[in-house]
């Protein structure tokens, strides 16, 4: 019921920035919140940012600082801005929407490599 497509990912030196975009189409009005995930080969899952209906934002740790979540709700639309980029950062960025169940884009690949 809910599509959601990301782009802006790519390969970008460290310290360097990129804008993770996702838009969602279909029944976006079942939508509550909004966020970002990234995967790196052999681990986990991770939160990365999040954002509320009502604007409320979470981050996690390791990104604070550097990476500001926002939405532009006339385009159905979340960006995730990411600055300062490390290494570390290099992961498989997820899009996610939750209603009564969890939506997930495809995905975007983020290298951060000199």
């Amino acid at each position: 019921q809910v599509q959601l497509v990301e782009s802006g990912g790519g390969l970008v030196q460290p310290g360097g920035s990129l804008r993770l975009s996702c838009a969602a189409s279909g029944s976006i009005f079942s939508i509550n919140v909004m966020g970002w995930y990234r995967q790196a080969p052999g681990s986990q899952r991770e939160l990365v940012a999040r954002i509320t209906s009502g604007g409320r934002t979470r981050y996690a740790d390791s990104v604070k600082g550097r990476f500001t979540i926002s939405r532009d709700n006339a385009k159905n639309t979340v960006y995730l801005q990411m600055n300062s980029l490390k290494p570390e950062d290099t992961a498989v960025y997820y899009c996610n929407a939750e209603t009564v169940i969890n939506y997930w884009g495809q995905g975007t690949q983020v290298t951060v490599s000199s």
